[in-house]
């Protein structure tokens, strides 16, 4: 939530960028109503919003059962301890002051959705998708029952996909997932290791889509082509 037009298309060109839907809201209102339609997975908020202000926005985020588990990563110009603080019980997850580089910006929007995962104990429950049946705790896939020898690093890859289905994962962020920091993984690498994971999943192959320019998803309902 920006009311400043020019700092929302910068944050929404290097968020989409990155594979992230974005929508984008000028005030306290349009952005709490956006969230009740459609519950999205993070927040930027900007304190300094006209109407409802970005702390008010804060706690009703936090009030609400629907959107209490939200993370909200604020953005404003008050650098203040006190505004920060103040955002910060409420439940706010993170804080970045303007000016921003859009770089930290990422990168602080990455480390909290990570931190959002599944805790393992969640982890350890089977996961079932059609005719796949992912283990995480005893690190084995089944394939209509049948046992898939896969790497550590295809078991990375496939758990990233099939977690969240129909959602777009970029070759960047399959990278920082599976391989971590710094990791020296090009593109094409992240290309070669679909196609082999499609490969030993046999006719499951088919729910590993691409996304043309963008990266990969693991769908429910494969198109034609992909």
């Amino acid at each position: 939530m920006e009311d400043e037009e020019d700092i929302a298309e910068l944050l929404k060109y290097n968020l989409a960028k990155e594979g992230y839907r974005v929508t984008a809201a000028g005030s306290g209102e349009e952005g709490l109503k956006a969230a009740q339609a459609a519950l999205p997975d993070l927040v930027v908020l900007d304190l300094m919003l006209p109407g409802i202000d970005g702390l008010e926005v804060c706690r009703r985020f936090k009030q609400d059962a629907r959107t209490r588990p939200v993370p909200i990563v604020m953005l404003t110009a008050k650098g203040e301890e006190s505004d920060i603080v103040a955002g910060l019980e409420l439940g706010a997850d993170d804080y970045i002051t303007k000016p921003f580089s859009p770089r930290v910006l990422l990168a602080r929007v990455r480390a909290v959705l990570r931190r959002r995962a599944p805790a393992p104990s969640e982890e350890d429950t089977p996961l079932v998708l059609h005719d796949l049946t992912i283990h995480p705790g005893r690190h084995e896939v089944l394939v209509q029952g049948r046992p898939v020898e896969l790497t550590a690093t295809e078991f990375r890859l496939l758990s990233m996909l099939a977690r969240r289905p129909g959602w777009v994962f970029t070759r960047s962020q399959i990278v920082l997932e599976v391989h971590g920091e710094d990791y020296p993984v090009t593109d094409r690498a992240v290309d070669v290791q679909i196609v082999w994971l499609r490969k030993k999943l046999g006719n499951c192959g088919k729910y590993i889509g691409t996304v043309r320019g963008v990266g990969y998803r693991f769908t429910e309902q494969p198109k034609a082509g992909e």
